[in-house]
């Protein structure tokens, strides 16, 4: 029997999965902002003190009567998401948002977790499977909305003497009180609400609205030649649920180029470009081909935003980690001055301040002790006395400094002041 020989055409490689260039960098955004998320109340970035009525920036300790630093601080946060909006409309929604973040975080290790629960018990029952699932979702969610709870209560109390609350289960001051609700609203919003928090509670995609203009960045749905083969991938991937060839203006959108990938991939194993685009406005041009284009209104946003972090540069820069006021009390008939000092270390470190007195004739500081030690964060006053000897004429009234000099630090305080002297007899 003669061997026949079957010819077959060349193996075909199964297609290759195109690379997800926005999911992987947004993911990447996603656990860079987590980890600041964790770290930022710890290293004093940003954080407001509520029990000792102190505000942390850059590393810099606020008091509250440094209301101006507080204010610059604020306002250039405040333009700093303005300038985003207007250049590139929902990024920080759908890249920098800790909803969002969280929200797509819990939606992935539930439908992870609900794989592995049916890989391995294939053979329970479909309810017993589901209250398995349940029951190890919960159990995961839990300490996670514990942790999470305990940063974000962080940025209002002091992280050590959080961390003692909580061990302790303290539920009766308030920094305790506020712990147990943000962990249960954490956990109900990773269960129940998720995403429906941005369509239904955030006012920033409202406002997004009003930022927002014809060169802003958003994602759009272009097929001017009608290549779309309603594959509807870029549908069931948006985490948003919406589909964006409706509209690129759809509130629910959140920028996260989720779609943009999936069009990508299929269209690509077809030979083809997707369909789906960063652009600069529905009729600009593709963030891939053109840069930013720029008009009279980003000029101003960002002339505002460079005002703000100039001034708050300034006023950090002219800012002394120890501040000392000098007072006079009063002033009797005898040969001696009553002043009163006051002194707020707003360092991280001890510091203590000299006084001095300068261009009074035979005049002494009576002080004890000199110098004044304040620990960080502290503050001290006191009374002190200036003598000097009788004087006659234009020497009744004598102006004169007095000098603060911190250490260490090297900071110098001059105060003028008068010393009032009685008439020689």
């Amino acid at each position: 029997m003669a061997n026949t020989t079957v010819k077959t055409g060349p193996k075909t490689a199964p297609p290759v999965e195109a690379a997800r260039t926005w999911h992987r960098a947004r993911k990447t955004v996603h656990l860079l902002c987590f980890l600041a998320f964790l770290a930022l109340p710890f290293l004093n970035v940003v954080r407001a003190d509520i029990p000792r009525q102190r505000f942390y920036f850059a590393g810099y300790e606020l008091w509250i009567n440094e209301f101006g630093i507080i204010f610059f601080a604020l306002m250039f946060l405040m333009f700093l998401v303005v300038a985003s909006s207007v250049f590139y409309g929902r990024v920080y929604c759908g890249y920098l948002c800790p909803q969002m973040i969280f929200s797509e975080a819990s939606v992935a290790v539930e439908q992870r977790l609900r794989r592995w629960v049916v890989k391995h018990f294939i053979g329970w029952q479909p309810k017993a499977r589901e209250r398995l699932f349940r029951a190890a979702f919960y159990s995961l969610l839990a300490p996670a909305s514990v942790v999470l709870a305990f940063a974000f209560i962080s940025y209002f109390v002091e992280p050590r003497d959080l961390l003692a609350r909580l061990a302790s289960f303290d539920v009766r001051t308030a920094a305790g009180i506020s712990g147990a609700v943000v962990t249960v609203i954490t956990f109900l919003d990773f269960t129940l609400v998720r995403q429906r928090f941005c369509t239904t509670v955030c006012p920033y995609g409202y406002l997004q609205g009003l930022l927002g203009d014809g060169r802003t960045l958003l994602v759009h749905y272009r097929d001017p030649a009608h290549a779309c083969i309603e594959c509807k991938k870029c549908v069931r991937i948006c985490p948003m649920g919406i589909d964006i060839r409706q509209s690129p203006f759809q509130i629910e959108c959140i920028h996260c180029a989720e779609c943009i990938d999936a069009c990508d991939e299929i269209l690509g194993r077809l030979g083809k470009s997707g369909l789906i685009h960063y652009a600069w406005g529905e009729q600009g041009p593709l963030s891939s081909q053109a840069r930013q284009p720029w008009d009279a209104r980003r000029v101003v946003v960002l002339l505002l935003l460079l005002f703000y972090a100039s001034g708050l540069t300034v006023a950090l820069s002219m800012r002394h980690a120890v501040l000392v006021e000098v007072n006079r009390v009063n002033t009797s008939g005898e040969i001696s001055n009553r002043f009163r000092y006051s002194i707020a270390n707003r360092g991280s470190k001890p510091a203590a301040v000299v006084f001095s007195i300068r261009q009074l004739p035979g005049g002494r500081l009576e002080l004890d002790p000199n110098p004044v030690s304040v620990a960080a964060g502290q503050s001290a006053q006191g009374e002190f006395e200036i003598t000097a000897p009788p004087a006659t004429g234009r020497e009744l009234v004598t102006h004169f400094s007095l000098t603060a000099d911190t250490v260490p630090g090297g900071e110098n305080n001059s105060f003028p002041l008068t010393f009032l002297a009685p008439e020689r007899k």
